[in-house]
């Protein structure tokens, strides 16, 4: 017989794997999303303990791993919208292919993601960076594929503009 405590000693096990089967691409998202590694680990670090509290209903997702992903995302957007003055919009992405190796391009596109503003980034990194399909990225976000279409289109118009005055790394 099981006592409660062994339960929870299993349950505790399950949410340590789980996480560590997945912490490296969520940290990858967060960083992607706020530009910023400090940033993203305590943005994650808040959803981890939130998932903790709520394990025992999460780990009986179909998809907990997409629950993750769009507790962090949540997360990412309502966090931005209380700093939304620090939203900074630029202008032009070149139509030049770059040397994804090149980490001076790699740099230059981060600073540059962090200028699109974020449920437009929030829409690029999941469906350029994760990616996961329209249908997919609009489940993530609880918006429609229309939205996730006008935002992909606004978001990489922005980087276009953005990278376009960026000098590349070369």
């Amino acid at each position: 017989m099981r006592t409660s405590g062994g339960r929870r000693a299993e349950a505790d096990a399950e949410f340590t794997d789980f996480v560590r089967s997945r912490m490296r691409q969520w940290r990858r998202t967060a960083y992607l999303m706020c530009g910023d590694w400090d940033r993203g680990d305590d943005i994650l670090q808040r959803v981890l303990t939130e998932l903790y509290r709520t394990w025992a209903r999460a780990r009986q997702a179909e998809h907990p791993d997409a629950l993750v992903r769009t507790m962090l995302l949540r997360r990412l957007i309502d966090e931005r919208r209380l700093r939304w003055s620090g939203v900074l919009l630029g202008t032009a992405l070149p139509e030049r292919r770059t040397d994804p190796t090149d980490p001076t391009d790699r740099l230059t596109l981060v600073a540059a993601l962090r200028q699109v503003p974020p449920r437009q980034r929030a829409v690029l990194v999941l469906r350029y960076f994760q990616d996961l399909s329209v249908d997919e990225t609009a489940r993530a976000l609880g918006c429609s594929t229309g939205t996730v279409k006008s935002q992909a289109a606004k978001g990489l118009a922005t980087l276009r503009t953005v990278l376009d005055t960026a000098p590349m790394g070369r």
